[in-house]
């Protein structure tokens, strides 16, 4: 195990740039789409006896790198993606060492610290690289006991060190057990009775060999979040990127296709007609933008109107996807005026901190920027309310604007 320690390959002022000083808030902020890196310690401790030794563990290569290992896998992007307030051109590749990074990546009174420089009074926060962004990894471990155990021992952390200490600033949000629907269940059951909000899950589960969401595999895992009022979050790129033709720059394509992952994922999760099966399912899209979600309504209307393959359903299938889907935005200056056709109670704000599409440390001059033309009582409702009532999380005791 390697410790958080000085920094060895490089100095803090050649990777960072100059701490930011507090933003002026002008905006009552919710974010509900931001990561957690998983620190070094994490699971120590936190399995069975006999499964401790094969928890998930840091290991520093020859060459400085610190690594993930587990279940006889290296997961080299310890900070996949946590760039907030790095030197641009100290970008070019991941970082791969703890103290490349921020330290509000994975302590949370560092992370706090980062929420207050930005303006963000709360904050939802998906996994990141050992643990996928929906804990495939430790779902498919060749080990269902381990998985399972290790599964629960990121739960626990999450509750524990990361909500606990902070309930008014973390919406607390899971991950489940995807290979046995009936585990799965039961671990959301567990984390919904000590408060928890939220389960992230895949966005296209056949394309990381689960069963397609069309399948009755996943009625136990579904009925769990509807029957204890679960959100279920579906960020982009928990099933993998986008198909890539050979010679493309994967990168950069990938980054481009993030609406185009959603609406897909949208649109298989609205036909598989679980939402009507129970009317009272919420699932919100994350990083994928607004500006897809209008053309989406307009088809879904025309499969009713026009070629009658919308047909079928008690509800327009546009009526249902208004009722159960909501939806994040880092800005969309483009396509923001399409949120009465959305729905505007179903429209909330990301900062994606510490990725690269993050808005950190200038959330609230993005907004400004970007929405400043949109009435107060609607800015409200996108950058916190929505959010608040959607997770059942508390309102400072003033709101902003």
């Amino acid at each position: 195990m390697v410790s958080n320690g000085a920094m060895t390959s490089a100095t803090t002022s050649d990777l960072f740039l100059p701490e930011p000083e507090p933003r002026e808030v002008r905006y009552t902020v919710i974010s509900v789409d931001d990561h957690l890196v998983e620190p070094a310690g994490m699971f120590e401790g936190r399995l069975p006896a006999g499964l401790q030794d094969r928890a998930p563990r840091i290991v520093e290569m020859p060459d400085g790198k610190e690594i993930w290992e587990f279940d006889g896998n290296l997961y080299a992007q310890v900070g996949m993606n946590a760039v907030a307030g790095r030197r641009p051109e100290t970008v070019k590749v991941e970082p791969f060492r703890f103290d490349q990074m921020r330290r509000g990546c994975w302590d949370i009174d560092a992370r706090i610290q980062d929420m207050d420089i930005n303006g963000v009074w709360a904050s939802l926060n998906f996994p990141s690289m050992i643990t996928g962004f929906c804990g495939r990894v430790f779902s498919q471990c060749s080990d269902p006991e381990l998985g399972l155990a290790v599964t629960r021992a990121w739960n626990d952390w999450l509750y524990e060190e990361w909500y606990s200490p902070y309930p008014e600033r973390i919406i607390p949000m899971g991950i489940t057990f995807l290979t046995d629907p009936e585990l799965g269940a039961a671990e959301i059951r567990r984390n919904a009775e000590r408060g928890f909000r939220s389960v992230t899950l895949p966005e296209r589960p056949h394309r990381i060999g689960l069963p397609s969401i069309f399948k009755d595999y996943w009625e136990p895992i579904i009925r769990a979040c509807a029957e204890t009022g679960t959100v279920i979050s579906l960020h982009v790129g928990s099933s993998g990127m986008a198909e890539f033709p050979e010679g493309c720059p994967p990168m950069q394509l990938g980054a481009t296709l993030f609406g185009e992952m959603s609406l897909v994922a949208c649109a298989e999760w609205l036909w598989s007609a679980w939402s009507l099966k129970f009317a009272d399912l919420a699932i919100a899209m994350s990083e994928g933008g607004i500006g897809w979600v209008a053309m989406l309504i307009d088809r879904l209307d025309n499969l009713v109107d026009r070629s009658g393959y919308g047909m079928g359903w008690e509800l327009r299938p546009a009526e249902v996807l208004r009722r159960n889907f909501w939806f994040c935005t880092i800005d969309d200056p483009s396509t923001i005026d399409t949120r009465h056709a959305i729905g505007i109670e179903h429209v909330m704000v990301e900062t994606d901190y510490p990725h690269g599409d993050g808005t950190w440390p200038d959330t609230q001059a993005v907004i400004e920027k970007c929405w400043g033309h949109i009435p107060p009582g609607e800015l409200r409702l996108m950058c916190c309310e929505n959010a608040a009532r959607l997770y059942r999380h508390p309102l400072p005791a003033t709101v902003l604007p």
